[in-house]
């Protein structure tokens, strides 16, 4: 307990000795404040958009697409990749297909979907969607692939059913990868709204920030990037919560089951 505390007073200590520095370096224009901004401003900015209330509706717009992407993205990606892990015809027939659109640069797919879906919230989901997928597919597939032979011979041999080798080997050994994935998946999430809404929409912290840069104004754009970063840290916290609750079960770091 003492060393976690102390833990969180030296990762407190090292941002506010970084927002100094940024401070120190602006102020003395060893850095341009108009290209870096000034942290007092960014801090107040945010300040204001909190107390007025603005940032409420935008925020909620890209929290509700980060968490439907994230939502769909991950159950599809669960799925697909236990699907693919059981079944090596499908897998194989599959496999150039899978790898020629995870090597899509899928960035490009936003103004197609706001072509196709228009510029609501559908195609900021939808580009979500396709980046979070994969980290879960990749991580569900190879974690299905990965069962200790020993162990599935040995249930097999004590009579187990398909499904109960599905819920008492497959997916145990799927939820460390796929957990092992959220926190990347997350960010991506993130990623996938903010960049449909910076390309075209009327609503969104990626809309505040691309007015922002529209009329030169750097504190504004790390204002929204401050408050997006914040809130991915929220979320992936939740994560290590339901990690840590559902993987009671995995021995941590000194041999001790996680609690």
């Amino acid at each position: 307990m003492r060393n976690g505390r102390l833990l969180w007073v030296a990762q407190a200590a090292l941002l506010v000795g970084m927002f100094v520095l940024w401070h120190v370096l602006t102020r003395t224009e060893v850095l341009p404040p108009f290209f870096f901004g000034e942290p007092l401003v960014v801090l107040d900015r945010i300040r204001e958009w909190f107390v007025t209330g603005s940032i409420y509706p935008h925020l909620g717009v890209t929290l509700l697409e980060t968490a439907m992407a994230f939502v769909i993205g991950t159950a599809g990606g669960l799925a697909v990749g236990l699907w693919l892990g059981l079944s090596d015809t499908a897998a194989r027939l599959l496999d150039p297909y899978i790898k020629a659109f995870n090597a899509m640069p899928r960035v490009i797919l936003a103004p197609i979907f706001a072509v196709w879906f228009g510029l609501g919230m559908a195609s900021k989901v939808l580009l979500g969607v396709t980046l979070v997928f994969f980290i879960v597919f990749f991580s569900v597939f190879h974690g299905v692939r990965e069962v200790n032979p020993t162990v599935l011979a040995n249930a097999r041999m004590l009579g187990a059913t398909r499904s109960q080798l599905l819920r008492h080997v497959y997916l145990p050994s799927a939820t460390a990868w796929v957990f092992a994935s959220l926190h990347s998946a997350v960010g991506m999430a993130f990623v996938g709204a903010v960049i449909g809404e910076y390309l075209g929409s009327a609503r969104g912290v990626g809309y505040l920030i691309l007015q922002a840069e529209g009329v030169f104004d750097i504190n504004t754009v790390f204002a929204g990037v401050l408050v997006l970063t914040l809130f991915a840290l929220a979320l992936d916290k939740l994560v290590t919560i339901a990690e840590r609750r559902l993987l009671r079960w995995r021995p941590s770091r000194d041999g001790q089951s996680s609690q």
